[in-house]
């Protein structure tokens, strides 16, 4: 689903089109959007699966090993970036970059295309740009800091520390976590990396409303593209770009007999 990002506020899980397995040729996003994909690991190993054994996917979900899901992580981001690239998943080729985030090797994949990838237990969360740099974040709700204001008094700047402080009670944790991902996010389109650097820009993330990046590094944040993401209802995303964009492409994938 393409969404105005210039207008909302989150997107929600009917806002993500389910795409059906097996992959064919995607269009690269165009300069002015973004794409974004969240994958359910253990439905997909299950569907796969089924498909072997002729089990009903709708029976069961796999409960993957660590292995195991290292593996599906790597398997899945190769098949969506080829499908983007029109080769095959095994002729991808990463390399990291000095920051140690896995790029494309642009000496074998001429043509840019940036992405970001975020993991959750068997949940996957991808951004992709191929204008910008991209970063994403995900967060299970059910996750809760023991002690939200002692880590924003450590990481976030002092607006963000001020703002979580002045949150009622019963709304912190969910600003906390809004918080959070948006920094998270932002962290990885920029490349600075997590250590010492979270308080260097601040977000804001008020509730029914787009967040946005309010300074960076002491400079206007108003070249940043920022949105928060619920691909499912028990989870947080958050998508950051450091340059304008006006849609975002919301998609998941989806075993063939669950997709729309």
């Amino acid at each position: 689903m393409d969404v105005d990002v210039t207008r909302f506020a989150a997107a929600r899980p009917a806002d993500f089109t389910p795409q059906a397995l097996p992959l064919h040729r995607l269009e690269r996003p165009r300069d002015d959007e973004v794409h974004v994909w969240h994958l359910d690991l253990g439905l997909l190993s299950a569907s796969l699966q089924a498909a072997l054994d002729s089990h009903s996917v709708e029976e069961h979900r796999l409960n993957l090993t660590p292995g195991q899901l290292r593996f599906a992580r790597r398997f899945y981001l190769r098949l969506l970036l080829g499908a983007y690239l029109d080769v095959p998943g095994k002729a991808i080729r990463l390399v990291r970059n000095p920051k140690g985030k896995p790029v494309l090797d642009a000496s074998v994949h001429e043509a840019p295309l940036h992405f970001s990838m975020a993991k959750s237990g068997d949940r996957l969360l991808l951004g992709l740009s191929s204008a910008h740099h991209v970063g994403v974040d995900l967060e299970p709700l059910h996750r809760r800091a023991h002690d939200p204001l002692g880590v924003a008094r450590r990481y976030f700047s002092a607006a963000e520390e001020q703002a979580l402080a002045g949150a009622a009670t019963e709304e912190r944790h969910a600003a906390f976590l809004r918080t959070w991902a948006c920094k998270e996010a932002v962290v990885k389109a920029s490349g600075l990396g997590i250590a010492n650097q979270l308080c260097r820009f601040t977000v804001e993330t008020r509730l029914k409303e787009p967040p946005a990046v309010l300074d960076f590094d002491g400079d206007k944040g108003g070249r940043w593209s920022l949105a928060l993401l619920h691909p499912e209802s028990e989870f947080l995303g958050a998508l950051a770009l450091p340059g304008p964009i006006d849609r975002l492409v919301a998609r998941s994938l989806a075993p063939t007999e669950r997709a729309a």
